[in-house]
């Protein structure tokens, strides 16, 4: 099994330890750079390791702060998805994975900065200490300096009595480096799945308090606490030599007293293109802000489901991409992300919403689908529509075999992926890679099924017209009913059509069993890549994975099972 995980993941290992090597990379060598670096000689008397150990992690928070705002560049993603033949098969799955990127780059980001912020309290401490009657030798004379006017301090705390809480609070390094500490620990608190889960507008603004956080990072190198000697004070004054002389100091030539100056800023050049870039997206998103977008038709579906069928000029889609909307009458800010439901062909683009949350419940609100009756269409509020983007159903049609997992409204992905297979198959001419789809809908209430089951019923009156029914078996679970209902559904058994979705193939109660499931269908493709794309939530989506890793052969000629989520 950890043979199959490594086989199927082997290129996401290389991408992570790729990462981790540069890291490490970076680490060292700038640490070693500030341990051996004459410039910072007299630097690390005073400071000691801490002064490498602060800068070695600097320059790694540096390079992950470069790469954090990439993954979540979704027009770029997209543009990579859609037009460069380089992402085709494990390549594109790695670009499914973008936030799992985001979070493995957060991590490094916390880790470094953690790493920063307890190696400059160390040197807060001995840049203090140096300054003590206590302090003696090389240590306290480099401490002094600065005190005449012809000389340059490498100590910023310039007497012992000096609170250095004070003294950090009234610099730029201090007061950015605060801001930067606490919109990072508000960022990372609010990016929980609990907090995420129990308010999503909680996790949405307090996310944009980046925009603190990478003005501060800019700025906070402009403090230049951190001091060295100057190239030109090198040239004269003999640091090997000049540091067992610290008595011939100014009196010998080749010991003049030594000049020191902060190190230039360099953080903005590590996250200058990444945020030119993001302000790139957010300029195209506010010029689609501006598109219009009309809404043609508001359907109240049972479980508390709004769909949205809308129209917008130049809009282009594929199967299995999603859009971010916003309704400024809620929200000036929000952005959420939603599945089209609808298919390329169709001359409208749709969304299944359901009322989930707070944002969510007030859109629904607001389209009167809590009331008897439906608003008019001149009555109804506005929407701004950012995309489409990629996602990783776009990938379905490039397996010869795939397997399309949904749990309650979590089908919505799949709808325009099945709509758009109804429309193919109505051209005969249509040369399909795809042989092949397992459907499974796992759904606990029965009139959640109601909006869907139309569209499989159609689907699968034209399929038996064109003679492909082999080619979608679909399956349909569902967990919850009550006494009436189970009454009612053993009375109708021996109909021809199922008495919940009045298909023909009969539903099944209960949960599937995986196992059985992922077994038959390696068995009926024994050498085939077959595509998982899976949709719901992640206990499921772990035990899904784990069967994937299972019934994947080791053998590379053998059945292989190639797992997708759908991640916003």
């Amino acid at each position: 099994m950890m043979g199959c995980w490594i086989l199927n993941e082997s290129l996401s290992i290389i991408l992570v330890l790729s990462w981790l090597g540069v890291n490490l990379y970076l680490f060292i060598d700038t640490f070693c750079w500030y341990e051996e670096e004459e410039s910072f000689l007299y630097t690390r008397v005073i400071l000691g390791s801490t002064l490498a150990w602060a800068r070695a992690s600097a320059v790694c928070l540096n390079f992950n702060c470069m790469l954090i705002l990439l993954p979540i560049s979704r027009n770029l993603l997209s543009l990579m998805r859609g037009t460069s033949s380089c992402f085709r098969g494990p390549w594109r799955r790695q670009l499914d994975k973008n936030l799992k990127f985001h979070k493995l780059v957060a991590y490094g980001i916390a880790m470094n900065a953690t790493i920063h912020i307890l190696a400059h309290l160390c040197n807060l401490e001995h840049y203090h200490w140096s300054q003590s009657p206590e302090a003696e030798g090389l240590a306290a004379a480099l401490s002094k300096l600065g005190d005449t006017p012809d000389e340059t301090y490498l100590n910023p705390i310039r007497t012992f009595h000096t609170n250095t809480i004070t003294e950090l609070l009234t610099t730029v390094a201090g007061i950015t480096g605060l801001l930067i500490s606490l919109a990072l620990i508000l960022i990372m608190t609010s990016s929980t799945e609990f907090i995420r889960q129990a308010s999503y507008e909680l996790f949405w603004y307090t996310h944009h308090v980046f925009i603190i956080f990478f003005i501060g990072l800019a700025v906070h190198g402009a403090g230049r606490i951190v001091r060295g000697q100057t190239a030109e004070s090198l040239l004269l004054h003999n640091v090997t030599f000049c540091r067992d002389h610290l008595a011939e100091w100014q009196t010998a030539a080749r010991c003049p007293v030594p000049q020191f100056s902060g190190k230039e800023p360099s953080a903005w050049k590590w996250v200058l293109g990444p945020v030119v870039l993001y302000a790139c997206e957010r300029i195209i998103r506010f010029w689609r802000f501006q598109q219009e977008v009309v809404i043609t038709k508001v359907v109240s579906h049972p479980s508390g489901v709004l769909e949205l069928h809308m129209k917008k000029r130049d809009f282009k889609m594929a199967p299995g991409q999603y859009v971010l909307i916003q309704c400024p009458s809620i929200s000036s800010l929000e952005w959420h992300p939603f599945t089209l439901t609808s298919a390329p062909q169709e001359d409208f683009f749709s969304v299944h919403i359901r009322a989930a949350g707070d944002w969510t419940e007030a859109l629904c609100k607001a389209f009167g689908a809590e009331g008897p009756a439906l608003k008019e269409p001149w009555s109804l509020p506005r929407l701004a529509v950012d995309g489409p983007f990629g996602a990783a159903l776009t990938d379905v049609f490039h397996y010869p075999v795939s397997m399309c997992i949904a749990t309650g409204i979590g089908v919505t992905p799949f709808a325009a992926l099945l709509k758009s297979i109804w429309y193919q198959c109505c051209e005969s001419q249509t040369q399909w890679k795809l042989s092949k789809v397992y459907f499974y809908w796992i759904c606990r209430d029965p009139g959640a099924f109601e909006w869907f089951a139309d569209l499989l019923l159609s689907l699968e009156t034209r399929m038996s017209e064109q003679g492909k029914t082999h080619f979608l078996s679909y399956h349909i679970f569902l967990t919850g009913w009550d006494e009436n209902q189970a009454f009612h559904i053993a009375l109708h058994w021996d109909e021809n059509t199922d008495v919940i979705t009045g298909l023909r193939q009969k539903t099944f109660y209960g949960r599937p069993n995986w196992n059985h499931e992922f077994r038959q269908v390696a068995y009926s493709h024994p050498s085939s890549n077959i595509g998982v794309f899976f949709c719901g939530p992640k206990a499921l989506s772990k035990i899904i994975q784990r069967m994937c890793r299972l019934y994947s052969s080791a053998d590379p000629r053998g059945v292989h099972f190639h797992y997708n989520r759908e991640s916003f």
